[in-house]
């Protein structure tokens, strides 16, 4: 895959992609959705791909929208503003998934595998909007998060007002999204915004530590349905949810990866799992 703006490797059955602009803080453009989006879809047919890591290359994960974007919807008016609310095709596997999560940026919570943000810095507007759909969020000690809409005179993009309050809680997101303020890693924690934070100097090093544990420790078919559950339990009741548990539980008894898991306890060895 020729990139442009991101770059994409795959070690210890981890894919990282890396967007590439770091002259600009990773300001989103056209070409590098293209390009994430690609790689989301090559990372999911890999098998030997089990977990997905999204970060930014030099001081910061995202800064937003390239300023250029948004001064060419700003002179041409609603109908490239239009253009750029359409629905995205599906792509990479994701057929069957619900119509939620095949929209544009808010398809990473329909990619079959864990997809983490790395955010090594700062993130701002849409660059958070995209680290909201991650799975996972860590950041740097160095981080720093906010929304921006308001003072460029926008809204809660992308469905944020939907996901935003689902981690921070309903006033913390009307905080965030009415003042724009700008949030460290700490607070974000606090807030449940990030999971974890980890210094600056050895940043990338433990996000990778973390995606290898689950890549080799754990169960590739256990890490798929339990994202679907969780996901599709967003729009279920109890009952509802209730009920796939006891289903998926009983196709989970006839897997591979169960056998292996019983096995590998009991003789004290190393997982081989084989997401089957």
């Amino acid at each position: 895959m020729a990139n442009r703006e991101t770059l994409y490797q795959v070690a210890d059955r981890v894919a990282t992609i890396t967007l590439n602009r770091p002259h600009k803080l990773n300001a989103w453009t056209a070409i590098m959705e293209g390009e994430v989006r690609a790689a989301m879809a090559e990372a999911e047919q890999d098998e030997n791909v089990r977990v997905v890591v999204l970060t930014g290359a030099g001081r910061g994960f995202c800064a937003g929208a390239d300023m250029s974007l948004l001064s060419t919807v700003a002179e041409k008016g609603l109908d490239e503003a239009r253009r750029a609310q359409a629905v995205q095709p599906e792509s990479g596997g994701r057929e069957g998934v619900r119509a939620d999560f095949r929209r544009k940026y808010s398809y990473f919570p329909g990619v079959t595998k864990p997809v983490i943000a790395g955010i090594n810095g700062p993130v701002v507007g849409l660059g958070l909007v995209i680290a909201l759909y991650c799975d996972l969020r860590f950041a740097s000690d160095a981080a720093r998060l906010g929304t921006a809409f308001a003072q460029r005179g926008l809204i809660a993009e992308y469905g944020m007002a939907w996901m935003l309050p689902r981690l921070v809680g309903h006033a913390n997101a009307l905080d965030l999204l009415f003042s724009a303020r700008m949030i460290d890693a700490t607070e974000a924690l606090r807030m449940g915004l990030v999971n974890q934070i980890f210094p600056q100097e050895s940043f990338l090093e433990s996000v990778q530590k973390y995606a290898i544990n689950l890549a080799a420790n754990v169960s590739p078919r256990s890490l798929r349905v339990m994202k679907r559950q969780v996901y599709d339990a967003m729009f279920q009741t109890l009952a509802e949810a209730f009920a796939i548990s006891e289903q998926e539980m009983l196709a989970s008894l006839q897997s591979e990866d169960f056998k292996e898991g019983v096995a590998h306890f009991i003789q004290k060895r190393v997982p081989a799992f084989t997401g089957r």
